[in-house]
């Protein structure tokens, strides 16, 4: 089993990154702040923050219950969106005052328009992704961006200046380079952190004050300066559908596979290209957002995701990869086929897992099977 000393500012971290409502979101709306709801990658939270709202990227935890969501969004639609469409309808939500909706797959769009529907909020934007990436595209998405702030610009009563831009992009660097440092960390020969705990920090990131943020992501640098994960079998790499589910990284790692690194929207795939701080911000926010977004959506950039996490493989050191999608997830289930069959060619392990989200059911599922991935690859 994978294990390492969690000292006080890392359980500080995993505190909150456990719960939707953190103590730093109920004090931002006793202040009179608004907060923004948005889930894709290809949303800037930069324009959010540069309005001078909180952007805060959905997340579900692991939900395990969609009762109330099944009678709005059919149980053949991907299960994280369920359980996100659950907690936007049950109230847990309730404190947002606005979501961004996105084009990341028809699932999102219908996660996000059945709740608007259900249970509206005061300001709703879409926010349309090009599926490809020429001229006319990125001359597309930027106007969708520009489009964007004009609409919180109008409902909020706000400016959003090429000032406050350039200064948000400045704020999210800093928690970018935080995060960066801590995948090296986790990535080199000694590992310092756990998948999950990487995974509380990224889920952090998105969920408290930018300060706050950096405040316990160095807290937590520091007192992991110098240690190791030990006990662990194999260095794994997990890879595929959107997930935030704690106890799935958790399960994995239990049974000796340290999750070194990964590709994930809920992850590195969200902060691994830096900003361009010198020049347009529109120019800037839309060549990371959209050229850089490395999503199967993105049917023509295949070639460059297979190159990514070849790439993350080799400086990860991994013994085996899991690549995974939610039951129904269309576009990461196709992409996985092609995934696995490029990683086998070139005799890297791989374990194919179909999984529905947030099932405890499946979490035992899962740990027989990569149990049994261990024992293939040798760990």
């Amino acid at each position: 089993m994978s294990s390492v000393t969690v000292g006080t500012a890392m359980q500080e971290v995993i505190d909150h990154s456990e719960v939707v409502e953190n103590e730093f979101v109920k004090k931002w709306k006793e202040g009179g702040g608004k907060v923004v709801g948005y889930t894709c990658v290809f949303t800037p939270p930069e324009i959010i923050d540069a309005a001078g709202l909180f952007p805060y990227r959905i997340r579900a935890l692991g939900n395990p219950n969609t009762e109330i969501a099944d009678s709005h969004l059919a149980r053949f639609n991907c299960s994280f969106c369920r359980s996100c469409l659950q907690l936007g309808l049950d109230g847990t939500y309730d404190f947002l005052d606005g979501l961004v909706e996105s084009n990341g797959c028809d699932h999102i769009r219908g996660m996000y328009e059945n709740w608007q529907y259900v249970k509206p909020v005061s300001f709703f934007h879409y926010v349309k992704a090009p599926h490809v990436i020429t001229d006319d595209s990125m001359d597309y998405y930027r106007e969708e961006l520009r489009l964007f702030m004009k609409a919180l610009e109008e409902h909020f009563k706000v400016e959003i200046t090429d000032e406050a831009l350039k200064s948000s992009m400045e704020k999210q660097e800093e928690i970018k380079e935080r995060l960066r440092t801590i995948y090296e960390m986790r990535e080199g020969k000694n590992p310092a952190f756990t998948g999950a705990e990487a995974l509380s920090l990224f889920l952090l990131a998105s969920a408290v004050p930018d300060e706050e943020f950096i405040r316990m992501a160095d807290a937590a640098i520091e007192e992991r300066k110098g240690s190791s994960v030990s006990g662990y079998r194999a260095r794994l790499m997990l890879a595929g559908a959107a997930t935030d589910e704690l106890e799935l990284v958790r399960a994995v790692e239990a049974v000796g596979g340290l999750v070194v690194t990964d590709a994930l929207c809920y992850g590195l795939r969200a902060f691994y290209s830096p900003l361009d701080l010198e020049g347009d911000p529109v120019e800037a926010m839309a060549d990371v957002y959209m050229k850089d977004m490395l999503c199967p959506r993105m049917y023509e950039e295949y070639a460059k995701r297979r190159d990514f996490i070849l790439g993350k493989i080799e400086d990860a050191s991994v013994d085996g990869v899991v690549v995974m999608h939610n039951k129904f997830c269309d576009v990461h289930g196709v992409d996985n086929v092609q995934i696995r069959l490029d990683l086998e060619k070139r005799n890297i392990p791989v374990l194919a897992l179909e999984k529905e989200y947030g099932s405890r059911a499946d979490v035992g599922r899962i740990r027989t099977r990569v149990q049994a991935f261990l024992e293939r690859i040798g760990g």
